[in-house]
């Protein structure tokens, strides 16, 4: 029997790239409803290459009975196939819901307090990055390019080298990584970052993020940085809270160079301009602005966790009202708080107190005419979503510390006419582009009751001025210039480093 042809272009994140829904008792799977983010983007990359491969992880029963391995996807970005990962319940939960969500994820948000080493089955999570490893493998050509994403997959490029030392191996993170104080908290810390150190290119968002690697890398194992560079793009390399003026952008370890980069991923205005101009979306965008009347909307989008800033926000809401009292039944509060899914203890604290606060707030203030907060906890559809960000007067996005934030993005990109107001956590990686926004510290409630203030006072013409400059940049370094940069960074890496490579363990 000849051997299935191996894949040159293989990623590999945990996610699965479509949407997977039961129809008339058959498993159906669907293009992901919102076109913007994360999955669409890298899905981008897969229907650029011939050969490409998805690795990410399934949920299944003890049994493992009826687990499809490969799932062959045809949809609006090409074919390519997808190899999932069977984990049974205990598995995802020891991984994901406890050592993931509960030690990694408050130290890389920059939440020491909140790390919780207890319950943290290590081994666990070791197998699981071998897992996806050597699924990853099995798809890859010897000298394939592995593309690994985001912190729970941190050991992945370990196992790669050693299976395969040709491979080219990136690795791209979606949230912050702190800095070197906080990031040793971590037990396992030489073990993560000798793992990153095996990556022939290591990508974040934005400058700061890079350099508080690099800065750890250097003091915990030793590392040399090999190049640093001003920096570029669409950043402001001096008076925001996340600016670097310098970045590096290689580091020297064992024989091997490894690249660092720095670029935000971007949102697709020419999408969300499409969803906006047919007549579906201006009617119901008109009826956003009938419902609402003559109060000002403001919109919040996230999801439930305590890194996101509700209930911080939500206090600032409570806090303006009081304040304020000409502005009762004169605004409303559209918050979008998406609940987590079962299992995610680490955030049923967060969920309650969100919820404790927006009953609070309508018993408050609220009458028979009109309640202050309407509360999803379910995700709305983009395409209705982007009809909210259309109508709104204000997007207060203050999350307390966030790897980029979409949201803003896209936010900018649906404005026109009379343009809302963005106000703008400094410590969101979005805020490091968007210089224009009205800029606040979720940590002071000063700071959050001056920056609504000002975004429900602005005349419209310092709108309009910051809305022009914002709206160019997120329409230039968009999603389409996020992909084309980091294909070139991929092109220029050397095919391997073998020489140089550390022998299989």
């Amino acid at each position: 029997m000849a051997q299935a042809k191996k894949s040159s272009f293989v990623i590999v994140y945990h996610r699965q790239p479509y949407e997977e829904v039961i129809e008339n008792g058959r498993v159906i799977y669907k293009e992901n409803k919102s076109p913007n983010g994360i999955v669409p983007a890298l899905k981008g990359f897969l229907g650029s290459a011939k050969d490409a491969v998805w690795i990410a992880w399934k949920q299944v029963p003890a049994n493992g009975k009826g687990f499809e391995r490969t799932v062959h996807i045809k949809d609006s970005y090409g074919e390519y196939d997808v190899v999932r990962l069977p984990l049974k319940a205990e598995q995802v939960k020891a991984f994901y819901h406890v050592t993931s969500k509960e030690a990694l994820w408050p130290i890389l948000h920059s939440f020491p307090g909140k790390f919780n080493y207890g319950p943290v089955d290590w081994e666990n999570f070791r197998e699981v990055n071998r897992l996806f490893a050597e699924a990853a493998c099995e798809q890859a050509s010897d000298d394939a390019f592995i593309w690994v994403h985001d912190y729970n997959l941190w050991l992945v490029p370990h196992y790669v080298r050693r299976i395969k030392p040709n491979a080219r191996i990136a690795m791209f993170h979606h949230t912050p990584f702190p800095a070197a104080d906080t990031f040793n908290v971590l037990p396992w810390r030489e073990e993560i970052l000798g793992s990153l150190l095996d990556c022939d290119i290591v990508g974040f968002h934005i400058p700061r993020y890079a350099e508080n690697f690099a800065s750890t890398a250097c003091s915990v194992l030793g590392a040399v940085r090999a190049e640093t560079r001003a920096v570029k793009g669409p950043f402001c390399p001096t008076g925001t809270v996340l600016s670097e003026p310098t970045v590096t952008t290689a580091l020297n370890y064992n024989g091997r160079r490894v690249e660092i980069d720095a670029w935000p991923i971007g949102t697709n205005p020419e999408v969300i301009d499409k969803l906006l101009s047919t007549f579906e979306a201006g009617q119901r965008v008109a009826e956003i602005k009938s419902e609402i009347g003559d109060r000002r909307l403001l919109v919040s989008v996230g999801r439930v966790d305590y890194v996101k800033g509700t209930k911080e926000m939500l206090e600032a809401f409570d806090r303006l009202l009081a304040r304020r009292p000409e502005l009762k039944e004169k605004v409303k509060l559209f918050c979008v708080c998406v609940a987590p899914a079962d299992g995610m203890s680490a955030y049923r604290a967060a969920q309650r107190e969100v919820e404790r606060l927006v009953g609070s707030i309508n018993g408050k203030y609220g009458n028979l005419r009109w309640s202050p907060i309407m509360l999803s906890t379910r995700g709305v559809p983009f395409e209705e979503l982007v009809c909210y960000y259309r109508a709104a007067d204000v997007c207060w996005i203050t999350p307390l510390r966030d790897g980029l934030n979409l949201v803003a993005k896209e936010f900018i990109a649906a404005q026109n006419g009379d343009p809302g107001a963005l106000i703008l956590s400094e410590f969101a990686g979005s805020a490091v582009e968007l210089a224009e926004s009205i800029r606040v510290n979720p940590y002071s409630e000063r700071s959050m009751d001056a920056a609504i203030d000002a975004a429900l006072d602005m005349g419209a013409t310092e709108r309009s001025d910051q809305l022009q400059k914002m709206r160019e940049r997120v329409s230039t370094w968009n999603v389409d210039h996020w992909a084309q940069h980091v294909r070139e960074r991929f092109e220029a890496l050397p095919a391997s480093q073998n020489e140089n490579a550390r022998s299989a363990a």
